[in-house]
This record gives C-alpha cells, sequence and structure tokens, in this order.
C-alpha cells in the first residue's frame, strides 16, 4: 500500500478482513491503526509537560512547547527539530507522519521549529536547557561473551545479562545518586534505554553528565585487548563492591554459566586466560583443561569445574603480583558488567528513542520494563504490530487508550507506566512548581514591604 492510499483512508483505518492472515511483523498499514488507536498520547505529553499543564500557577505554558521531537519516516527520510505546542498537535502530527521511530530530544531556550529566526541574531539563544539523563544499552555489546547469539539476535540464554544491567544501573542511581523517577524501556529489539526524569537529574550541565556516566565506566577494552577489566587498588570502590556481591557474582556463577558455559571449550577459555597477567598460572591451568578435554561431563559441569580450578590457584597465588588480587572480580565484570553506551549520556541533545514507539525490524512496542521486577521481562514476548491487530480484530482489544486493562497486550506496560511511573513523578513536578511559585510570591512581598 502506498503512502498516498493510506493518506485517503482516514485515522479510523480498520483491516477489512475480519480474520486476515497476518504475514509481517510491521508495515505501514498496521503503524497507522497503531497511532490511530493505541498510541498514549495524553501519556506522553503529561509525562514529557512535568507538571506544566497549565491548570495551577507558577506554570510554564511554553514549556512542552520548547522540546524536541525527530521522526525517521519510510525510506529512511528524517525530520528532526520537531515541536509541537500540546498534545493535540502531536498527535495530530504523528497521525499524519506515521514515523517508523520517534525521538525525544531536549528542551531548549525557544521553540526547535523556529530557531532559524534566531540564528542571525548574532546571540546564541537556542540552546538545550533541560533533559533527561539518559542510559543506552545494547546487548550487541556483549558479543564478545555471549555465545547463543550475536548483533541483532537476542533469545532468552542472553537476555539476562540486560536484566543485571538493569539491577546494577538502577540501584546504583538511587543509592548513590539518590534519584527517584527513573524509566527503563526495552528497546524494541535488542537493548534497554533508561531515562532519570528527577527536576535535578534533568537540569545537569553537560560536564555533569559526564562525571555521572564515567562513574559507571568500568569496562575500558577493545577488540585488541584480552584484559577489558582493570579493577586498581586494594579494593574495590563500594559502588563496584555493592554490584559485585548483590548481583554480579552469583549471576556469573549462575546463569551465565548455565547458559553459556563459558569455560567448556579451548575456545572459550583461551579468551579467560587471556586476562590472567601470570603466564605460568595460564601454562598450569591451560595443562589440566587440555587432559580433561574428553571429560563425560556435561558442558555446564566442565565450565563450573574449571570456574572453580581457576579461583583456587588465583587464591593461592594472589600475593605473587599486585595484577593478581582482583583477577576473579575482573573476570567476572569482564562478563557481567553493564556495557554503556557512555557518550549517549554526556551531552544534552542527544535523541533517544521514544516509548511505547514499535521497532521497524522487528514490529514489536517499546515497552516500560519495571526493574523491581526485571527477572520477569521477556523480550520475545513483548506485543507485536501484528499481534495488536489481531487483537483488535478479534475485539479483544478496547479502542479507547485510556483502557489499562490487564487483559489486552498493551494493557499491563500502559498501567505501569501510568500507576508506578508518570503519577508519582507528576506529583513531585506539581508540588516542586507550586513550592517554587509560593516562594517567589513571598520574595516579591518582602521587596515591597517597607
Amino acid at each position: 500500500m502506498t503512502r498516498e492510499e493510506i493518506d485517503n483512508n482516514g485515522d479510523d483505518m480498520m483491516i477489512d478482513d475480519p480474520n486476515p492472515k497476518i504475514e509481517n511483523e510491521f508495515n505501514v498499514h498496521y503503524l497507522r491503526i497503531y497511532y490511530g488507536n493505541l498510541f498514549p498520547y495524553s501519556d506522553i505529553h503529561k509525562w514529557l509537560s512535568y507538571g506544566h499543564d497549565g491548570k495551577h500557577p507558577g506554570c510554564d505554558e511554553y514549556y512542552f512547547g520548547r522540546r524536541e521531537f525527530s521522526f525517521t519516516l519510510e525510506n529512511d527520510v528524517y525530520l528532526r527539530y520537531k515541536s509541537f505546542k500540546n498534545a493535540s498537535a502531536m498527535e495530530d502530527a504523528i497521525k499524519s507522519n506515521f514515523p517508523y521511530k520517534i525521538d525525544i530530544g531536549a528542551v531548549y531556550s525557544v521553540d526547535p521549529d523556529k530557531r532559524h529566526a534566531y540564528a542571525h541574531s548574532g546571540t546564541n539563544l537556542f540552546t538545550p536547557v533541560e533533559r533527561e539523563l539518559v542510559f543506552d544499552i545494547d546487548i550487541t555489546d556483549y558479543d564478545d561473551v555471549r555465545y547463543c547469539c550475536s548483533g541483532a539476535d537476542v533469545c532468552t540464554k542472553c537476555w539476562p545479562l540486560m536484566t543485571v544491567a538493569i539491577k546494577v544501573i538502577d540501584t546504583s542511581l538511587r543509592e548513590d545518586f539518590g534519584f527517584k523517577y527513573i524509566l527503563w524501556v526495552f528497546s524494541g529489539r535488542r537493548g534497554v534505554h533508561c531515562w532519570v526524569c528527577d527536576a535535578k537529574a534533568r537540569r545537569l550541565t553537560n560536564e555533569q553528565r559526564s562525571a555521572v556516566a564515567e562513574y559507571f565506566r568500568v569496562y575500558k577494552g577493545n577488540e585488541n585487548n584480552a584484559k577489558k577489566v582493570d579493577l586498581m587498588g586494594h579494593s574495590l570502590h563500594p559502588f563496584l563492591a555493592r554490584s559485585y556481591v548483590d548481583f554480579l557474582k552469583n549471576f556469573f556463577e549462575g546463569e551465565l554459566q548455565t547458559n553459556q558455559s563459558i569455560f567448556s571449550s579451548k575456545e572459550k577459555y583461551e579468551k579467560i586466560l587471556g586476562m590472567i597477567t601470570d603466564e605460568d598460572i595460564q601454562s598450569d591451568l591451560r595443562g589440566k583443561w587440555e587432559n580433561s578435554a574428553r571429560s563425560s561431563l556435561s558442558e555446564e559441569a566442565t565450565s563450573l569445574l574449571r570456574w572453580e580450578q581457576l579461583k583456587k590457584t588465583l587464591q593461592s597465588k594472589k600475593n605473587k603480583a599486585p595484577s593478581l588480587r582482583t583477577c576473579i572480580e575482573e573476570i567476572v565484570f569482564t562478563f557481567t558488567y553493564p556495557r554503556i553506551d557512555l557518550e549517549v549520556s554526556k551531552q544534552m541533545n542527544h535523541l533517544l528513542k521514544a516509548p511505547f514507539c514499535v521497532h521497524p525490524k522487528t514490529g514489536r512496542v517499546c515497552v516500560p520494563i519495571d526493574p523491581n521486577n526485571c527477572d520477569e521481562f521477556d523480550p520475545l514476548a513483548v506485543p507485536t504490530l501484528s499481534q495488536l491487530i489481531e487483537e483488535i480484530n478479534a475485539g479483544g482489544l478496547s479502542m479507547d487508550v485510556d483502557d489499562d486493562s490487564d487483559k489486552s497486550l498493551l494493557g499491563k506496560s500502559i498501567k505501569y507506566f501510568r500507576s508506578s511511573f508518570l503519577e508519582p513523578l507528576l506529583k513531585s513536578c506539581k508540588e516542586e512548581i507550586e513550592s517554587s511559585y509560593k516562594t517567589k510570591i513571598g520574595k516579591s512581598k518582602d521587596t515591597f514591604s517597607w
């Protein structure tokens, strides 16, 4: 179907056949139905307005209108610096363009759509002034430590790497930085995005964002380095120690070994031996493992046995050289620690895909993830466009986007977004706006008192 044909069909377009055969997970026909009936425009607008709804004193009625959006259309047509006065304008633009991807940017000092009017003024008026602190973690960055998939592919064996990443980063953001309003979102295909929405996070400068990002930097290697993590010093930083004890160690020795059997073959264990700086220890372990290559043990049992042998050897030799003292921890961190795209977090003007978008490769919706129950999240069970259309045609899905019933495919995700994230966030934002307004009024009265 051409774009012209779609445009002529109206907003309430449905599939004529009541029992259609859904052949592809993603196409523009399904996308138009999704944007016409299911995308939560009001929730997105409320979120990105942060209490500036015009319903109480102190609101900035132009706040939402200074937010940048970008659309990626069919055939990779890219439209940046789009902005909308209100929720209705945003909805109209999305329904008329049905973008393959919607990205969200910063709040600027002036309306992004009118930026050219200030370009020749001789002053730098168009500049980002506020933006969520964001993080991007992609499973492709773990290709050297997962053996079930590679590239954009993901399965239930390697997805737990994302689960552990969520636990480590979310815990640190809350306990080390004091942030409260954090939204985790499935990217739709191979990773997760994190939006830190506290007022103090949104107002961080680029320098401060870089400092937060660098706090999480542990994985420093590249494909040419055997040793990709170097935990210097006699003891771990408290954040790293907590992450190791609470999440990484048990995951490495349990689920990761079960799913990946990282010591089960010569190709696999040679990578790990390369992380040990002492050649005598390398040679000793290599000899043991090569001699037991024909063991009747399963891959998982073999892997676990060799890990215990490695730990015992390193612990007995840790006083031989300073580099051996944290070698066990470095191996665990190399395989399990979150591999964040730090550059995404450092600049206010970086764009990130909007929640509830649809990934054009998989057709899956970018749904929120509850960090408190992230072990239960299955990326392969996330609803696709075709499944949503089937649900609509079967009469099992309310066409009212305000219906957050757990009975529908999207219902649980929308309900979580509203009740667990949006409502507490907006309550905090409105309290801050009202408090700021009262303080301003108080100062004004003091100024005019004699």
